[in-house]
């Protein structure tokens, strides 16, 4: 990690002599400063968001990083890509890429650089190149579906993608396989103020031919869409709807989207927007009332299911007493509730249909051992001005994720030093199990409380719900409201509001609409609706619902907590790598430094904890041949061959450079340098003698090139003669 230590900075935190906060943010800043947005804490990289376009992506780039030793190179995501790569292949053992960092940070860029990384990197055949297409042509389809824009980011990723690379003996890409996490429904029927929908729609109604839009009943203009138009933001600078069109267009048929399912896909996709529109008028009763049924026929048409029957579902409940069925009419705010359910629905399943399509696409059917690469790509902590139910659910998955990082750094630094022969030094840090219990103990955790008071009869509201909280919670460090607050905390929190001290600082939620969220029921009348869709797609997404089963389902919160169980879990058993990804500052500007939003970065990513991980003991270790390669010409008798064991050669090299015992332990295959000042010594002596050989080098060619001018003249000398 010291080939340009000398530029700017220094290339791995490990070496800084002095492991504070503001030595860290220092260094970050000085590197950022000249373009170098990549700095390594032992083999994790951190990476700062420029916003800007860095000539650091191109095909010689990654020739140059492909096969090379991690810290031979100054760092880069090639260099972490292809070491899990190689390490994989000669170890015969599965890995997985943790990137993380907030809404902004860079996440998906990282995870596409991999991708391409690998896509251009492994061997090639006509199968490995059919799967590469595949791989990277499921980025466009997800991010339209699954992308949009925030107000932190203008393709922030509203969902979590697992995706498992799988490599054959030979290192050959052969299949691939995605996982998705807590797709963000509820964007699909309201948006923020300077937010969009996800981007297919504005993609299809922009980008879609006149012909398509006439088949789905669409106008070719945003603003007549109630979904697309809450935000007040349709429009955006830097995104292009037109062409994103024509590249999902392009990617679905790579990735093996027949005209049917193409169709059927942008039917669902325009009978959403349909169904926002479909507007409800007061009776005399104030029940709901469908006077223009226009939009309702054309969600009818596109969804290929009875219209009467989805005018009832849409304005009635159906009750079914001992005997017989008893129509209950909804009021205006009910009837919304459900067209929103409805819509949500149709879209959170058609988005799952479509990963599992990109699966089956990617499916290598080949039963013979893989190892796999898994790129985990996940929301990042978020805090807005209002945190409701999907920031509660990304914030407890960054906790989960945390507390699995710490877990497995640890295990990774002691199973080293266990296997070097090393005593292991015990290292303090912060336990978030205390935070992570909280969301999710079992009768006890905040899901736990939420569910059953989702489930109870009666009137629960989300103020009982708030309620219940106090009762259980009221003496937890981490946990406070309105009501268990002193008097000045008090002043900072709403009646409907609680507050979580997270490992990454405080955030306080919003309790309204929680209950909502966490049941996402439709009634069983519209539900018996869709699954006869003649759409094919819808049909397919709802037949697996049991409409004949009185069970409820399980919640999304609960349904939630067990798909992370299931991901650490599957983390748990493969090798890790990670890249935090920050945001240089909020307003997306080229070249500024915000030192205060980089502080607390860092300090929620979980860096500082990192660093002293990785320096508890020793911040410096290498592989005898390594460590014997690079600095042999600093001892006579290592110079210019040594023929004997490479341990024995060290501890020769080490001794000559007057190395103190406690400077340094003699590991089974590693030399371990406790302090980087040891480590910068034996560089710059390094350096000094490179100098003096290469003189002494040149004197050398000098002196044999003047006895040859010598020889030459004497010989025409003599020849004349």
């Amino acid at each position: 990690a010291l080939t340009a230590r000398d530029r700017v900075g220094i290339q791995d935190f490990v070496l800084l002599d002095e492991t504070t906060e503001v030595a860290v943010i220092s260094n970050l800043k000085k590197r950022f400063s000249k373009d170098l947005i990549y700095t390594y804490i032992g083999t994790l990289i951190v990476s700062v968001n420029p916003y800007k376009d860095l000539d650091i992506y191109s095909k010689k780039q990654m020739d140059v990083y492909m096969g090379v030793n991690f810290f031979e190179l100054p760092p880069h995501i090639y260099a972490l890509a292809d070491n899990a790569y190689h390490t994989m292949l000669t170890e015969f053992n599965n890995h997985f890429i943790l990137i993380s960092g907030e809404s902004g940070a860079g996440k998906t860029e990282a995870s596409k650089k991999i991708l391409q990384y690998y896509a251009v990197s492994c061997p090639s055949t006509t199968l490995m190149n059919t799967v590469r297409d595949k791989m990277l042509m499921s980025n466009p389809v997800l991010e339209a579906f699954g992308n949009a824009k925030t107000l932190k980011n203008d393709n922030s990723s509203r969902f979590g993608k697992y995706m498992d690379i799988q490599f054959d003996s030979q290192g050959d890409a052969v299949g691939g396989h995605i996982l998705n996490y807590l797709l963000e429904k509820s964007r699909v029927v309201h948006q923020n103020h300077g937010e969009r929908n996800f981007h297919v729609f504005y993609q299809l109604v922009e980008g879609g031919s006149d012909d398509l839009l006439t088949q789905l009943g669409l106008e070719r203009d945003v603003q007549h869409y109630y979904y697309l138009t809450q935000g007040e933001c349709a429009i955006v600078s830097s995104i292009n709807d037109k062409n994103d069109w024509k590249s999902v267009k392009n990617a679905l048929q790579v990735i093996e989207f027949d005209e049917t399912n193409t169709n059927h896909l942008f039917r669902v996709v325009a009978s959403v927007l349909h169904l926002g529109n479909v507007h409800f008028d007061p009776d005399s009763k104030g029940h709901a009332l469908l006077k223009n049924n226009t939009e309702l026929n054309w969600v009818s048409d596109l969804l290929g299911v009875d219209a009467n029957s989805l005018k009832e579902g849409l304005t009635f409940r159906k009750i079914e007493a001992k005997t017989e069925q008893v129509l209950s009419p909804f009021t205006i705010d009910h009837a919304i509730y459900v067209r929103d359910a409805l819509a949500k629905a149709i879209y959170g399943q058609t988005f799952t249909w479509l990963v599992n399509r990109i699966n089956e696409s990617m499916e290598n059917k080949d039963s013979s051992r893989k190892t796999v690469i898994g790129l985990l790509d996940i929301y990042g902590f978020e805090v807005f001005y209002v945190n409701s139910f999907e920031q509660f659910c990304i914030n407890y998955c960054n906790e989960k994720l945390q507390q699995l990082f710490i877990q497995l750094t640890l295990k990774a630094e002691q199973e080293e030093y266990e296997a070097e022969g090393i005593e292991w030094e015990p290292v303090q840090f912060f336990n978030n199990k205390i935070i992570c219990d909280l969301v999710e103990e079992k009768h006890r955790g905040i899901i736990s409380i939420l569910d059953e008071e989702c489930l109870r009869p009666g009137d629960a509201t989300d103020l009982t719900f708030l309620e219940r909280l106090e009762e259980k919670m009221g003496n937890h460090p981490h946990f406070v409201t309105h009501k268990l607050a002193d008097k000045m905390t008090r002043k900072t929190l709403e009646r409907g509001d609680f507050r979580l001290l997270h490992y990454a600082g405080e955030v306080t939620y919003c309790v309204v609409g929680k209950l909502d969220k966490n049941n996402d029921l439709l009634y069983r009348n519209i539900t018996n609706l869709v699954c006869q869709s003649k759409n094919t797609i819808v049909r397919e997404c709802f037949s697996a619902v049991d409409t004949t089963n009185k069970r409820r389902p399980e919640t999304v919160a609960t349904q939630f907590k067990n798909s992370l169980q299931k991901l650490t879990e599957m983390l748990m058993a493969k090798e890790a790598w990670y890249i935090r990804c920050l945001k240089s500052n909020e307003s997306k500007q080229p070249g500024q430094f915000d030192e205060a939003l980089i502080r607390h970065q860092v300090k929620y990513l979980g860096l500082m904890e990192h660093l002293r991980v990785r320096r508890a003991g020793f911040a410096y270790r290498r592989k005898y041949e390594d460590f014997l390669k690079r600095y042999k010409p600093l001892c006579p008798a290592t110079w210019p061959h040594w023929r004997g064991i490479p341990a024995d050669g060290v501890e020769l090299l080490v001794q000559h450079l007057g190395y103190l015992p406690d400077e340094y332990k003699m590991g089974r295959t590693k030399i371990f340098i406790r302090h980087p000042r040891t480590l910068y010594a034996t560089e710059d002596a390094y350096e000094k003698c490179k100098h003096d050989l290469a003189t002494k080098i040149e004197t050398c060619w000098r002196g044999a090139q003047a006895r040859k001018e010598k020889e030459k003249r004497i010989w025409t000398s003599d020849y004349i003669k």
